[in-house]
């Protein structure tokens, strides 16, 4: 029998690094010979540039505005590994909602008998997470995929976001939607960040996938426009980003989340707020008053 394919939602605020986190997962899983499909469902269409030295690729939607007859060959190309890249795509600037193309591009896919045709091992989704709304909760909610992980620093609105997440995952996962794998901390560097991740996880029943600290690595290999497994394969990152990986493959410990409330998250953030300056000594005022 035949090894099923695993569909995976990778979410995470714009500008907190989910798109990178997912293109070096995928970079790592088919260093180790699977083969992998990773879709950016981002209207920035940039999620996987850096598995393909940074060039352009049309769209699933850009596409099918200029054509009915849209084939696979003109909205995908291989990239690092032999990771096969498609980026959905959004509307035209200033029409349209975002998250709808999501639902458009996965329909297209579905048609060309993508997963099918291709038989990858694992289908990666990168996903805009700063509003779960109807669009962009799609992979999540519509059985697409089977897993959902938040990538999120120590940062309030990136934990704000994440939580966000775990509503809508709370909502779906009883009637077949995703459940989570778990949350992957990026861009970790004050050291009191890695315990405000793994205090979330606590409160919300989750669990840490991952940490990934802030380097300069990560950057310069994007300015390559590579990932860092390509670029800097022996770096300690890039064994991060193995161990990610790896992670991910073999772990089937899936949950569905306990949010927090909207005054339960800003009580917990404030208690944080008091507690970060014994973390860090160059805090000097203490605890605020407010």
């Amino acid at each position: 029998m035949s090894k099923k394919t695993k569909h995976i939602a990778i979410y995470g605020k714009g500008g907190i690094g989910k798109s990178t986190t997912t293109s070096n997962i995928s970079a790592a899983l088919a260093e180790s010979g699977y083969k992998v499909i990773q879709i950016g469902c981002d209207p920035k269409s940039d999620s996987t540039n850096t598995l393909r030295g940074g060039n352009y690729l049309p769209t699933v939607l850009d596409s099918l505005r200029e054509s009915n007859n849209v084939k696979l060959k003109d909205i995908s190309e291989e990239g690092f590994g032999g990771v096969l890249c498609i980026e959905a795509g959004g509307p035209v600037p200033g029409v349209g909602c975002a998250g709808r193309g999501i639902n458009a591009a996965v329909s297209v896919l579905q048609e060309l008998d993508l997963f099918e045709k291709y038989k990858a091992d694992y289908v990666l989704y990168d996903v805009l997470g700063d509003v779960v709304c109807g669009g962009f909760a799609v992979p999540i909610r519509d059985g697409i995929t089977d897993r959902a992980y938040v990538v999120t620093s120590s940062d309030f609105m990136a934990i704000y976001a994440a939580n966000n997440l775990f509503k809508a995952i709370n909502k779906y996962a009883p009637t077949g939607g995703a459940k989570l794998g778990g949350i992957i901390g990026n861009g970790l560097s004050a050291n009191y960040s890695k315990s405000i991740v793994d205090d979330f996880a606590k409160k919300t029943g989750t669990k840490v996938a991952g940490y990934v600290p802030r380097s300069l690595i990560v950057s310069q290999s994007e300015l390559y426009g590579k990932t860092v497994i390509e670029a800097n394969p022996k770096s300690e990152h890039a064994n991060i980003y193995r161990n990610l990986a790896k992670f991910i493959a073999e772990d089937e410990d899936l949950s569905v989340p306990n949010p927090l409330s909207v005054n339960e998250l800003r009580d917990w953030a404030r208690e944080w707020g008091d507690k970060i300056y014994k973390f860090d000594s160059r805090i000097v005022e203490g605890p605020a008053s407010i």
